[in-house]
């Protein structure tokens, strides 16, 4: 978080000392970044900077961190510079803008998506382990996947899908648990008085 806020800093002093560019200047820009000159690419997003700063601050409530609203409305800055000459406007600073505002509220759209599957993915997993846990009660063995479909009204592929993601899960927890505790630590040969067991 710390670099994260000094590389904000950094970035938004570099915005605010972009000289603006006289209208002959950044027609020849374009011109150029559109024949693929990248020096002249470079240069129309230092100055358009400003902007795709103003338009992520204004977006930070949303989900993502402001360096990673930045980084997503300089991706559309980027295809505004690239697609300018072809589109037949006039007002390449509007024209930015949209393309700004567009790629920042898709990238918004899409974390909010994500944070919903995720969260759905938890609440099936949670139902798989405690119906997986009611039925080998029930059945003193464990449950077949079709018995544990029909219990949660499930499909069996949706079944199988979060059986493995609970799988892997556990399995995560066991490795970090391993990592955790260092097995040179544990003295698995001592009787509990800190003395190996004697045979």
């Amino acid at each position: 978080m710390g670099d994260d806020a000094a590389a904000m800093r950094d970035l938004v002093r570099k915005a605010g000392s972009q000289r603006p560019l006289e209208a002959r200047e950044q027609e020849d820009l374009l011109r150029r970044a559109a024949a693929g000159d990248q020096a002249g690419q470079d240069r129309l997003v230092e100055v358009f900077l400003p902007t795709v700063v103003r338009l992520a601050a204004a977006r930070r409530e949303h989900g993502l961190s402001l360096p990673d609203l930045v980084q997503e409305g300089s991706i559309g800055l980027i295809e505004a510079i690239r697609t300018f000459s072809a589109s037949g406007e006039a007002d390449f600073a509007g024209f930015a803008e949209s393309h700004i505002t567009a790629q920042l509220d898709s990238a918004i759209d899409a974390e909010a998506a994500a944070v919903r599957e995720t969260q759905l993915l938890i609440t099936a997993a949670e139902d798989y382990d405690r119906t997986q846990l009611v039925l080998r009660r029930e059945l003193h063995r464990e449950p077949t996947e079709q018995e544990l479909a029909e219990k949660l009204e499930w499909n069996v592929e949706r079944t199988r899908y979060v059986a493995r993601v609970v799988a892997d899960a556990r399995q995560r927890h066991d490795e970090e648990l391993l990592a955790f505790v260092d097995p040179e630590s544990l003295d698995l040969d001592a009787d509990g008085d800190g003395e190996p067991a004697s045979e």
